[in-house]
């Protein structure tokens, strides 16, 4: 089992996770968080720290929200890995509960 980033990171992106995160599992990309699978030891400090409920348990993951494990996996190849909370963008918290940002994930 693994922990999944969903869409509620989009242009959220939050750190507070990062700063929990015993290992170096989570990766920065433009306007999102994603965690590489391989590296999650499933320690389940960072699901409660998201501001924004963006990480769920793979398990937990419903079927809309599948897509999101593969797309982990893809970008956390690519992106660097972030271990040190940052400050959220400026208007972070009026992107909270926005449905539907997936178009606007940057990569």
């Amino acid at each position: 089992m693994t922990f999944v980033v969903t869409e509620n990171c989009i242009k959220c992106k939050y750190t507070d996770c990062v700063e929990v995160c015993p290992v170096d599992c989570f990766h920065e990309g433009p306007n999102m968080l994603v965690i590489d699978p391989d590296e999650c030891i499933d320690c389940t400090l960072c699901e409660p720290e998201c501001p924004v409920e963006a990480i769920k348990s793979e398990d937990d993951l419903t079927d809309d929200e599948a897509h999101y494990l593969p797309l982990n996996t893809e970008l956390s190849a690519q992106w660097p890995v972030i271990s040190e909370m940052k400050d959220a963008p400026a208007d972070a918290d009026d992107w909270k509960d926005k449905p539907d940002k997936l178009a606007l994930l940057e990569r």
